[in-house]
């Protein structure tokens, strides 16, 4: 079966048309643009080729999801896991899952812990990462991650940086066994 991307329009044309020169000339000169516009017709989709979007697509398509947490001089490799993740976002908004996803996508692993998983006051939550660049320069943009996706009346009370370290550790025991006489002279 020949694609659509390989057929002419001289192909398409009757027997007796072929025969003359000027159609014939004519249809083998919108060839080129037919193929043009059949390759431009696959890009249509974005949705279908997310992880394939140019920058500006997916700028663009960020706009029009309304992606809340957005900024265009993020490496693509981010922009393209937002746009993914912009229904599933929209549809979780105001959960821990939300804000867990969010922070997980934009400065490495997340989790986010509630005022009763902890102790803390009524309204509160945690968020808990691994992320070393989580640091004072980047906590404006860690703030406002968070708050786009959290609900209106959870407070981010703080944020953990939990870092482990491989250690070698090393320890010893020591026995003593013996008996205990006591000599008496008399």
């Amino acid at each position: 079966m020949t694609e659509i991307s390989q057929v002419s329009m001289l192909d398409l044309l009757p027997p007796n048309l072929k025969r003359d020169p000027a159609l014939a000339a004519a249809a083998k000169s919108i060839d080129e643009e037919l193929r043009s516009i059949t390759a431009a017709i696959s890009k249509l989709s974005r949705y279908d080729r997310l992880d394939e979007l140019t920058d500006a697509e997916a700028d663009e398509l960020a706009w029009e999801m309304h992606v809340d947490f957005y900024d265009t001089s993020l490496p693509l490799s981010q922009k393209r896991e937002l746009v993914k993740n912009a229904i599933p976002f929209h549809r979780r908004k105001g959960t821990p899952a939300a804000v867990e996803e969010l922070v997980s996508i934009l400065f490495g692993e997340g989790k986010v812990e509630e005022w009763f998983e902890y102790g803390g006051d009524r309204g509160y939550f945690q968020v808990i990462t691994n992320n070393p660049e989580v640091t004072q320069e980047r906590a404006q943009e860690f703030y406002r991650a968070v708050e786009s996706v959290k609900r209106k009346s959870a407070h981010l009370e703080r944020v953990i940086l939990s870092q482990s370290e491989p250690m070698n550790l090393y320890f010893a025991g020591v026995l003593r066994m013996g008996e205990k006489m006591t000599v008496r002279m008399v």
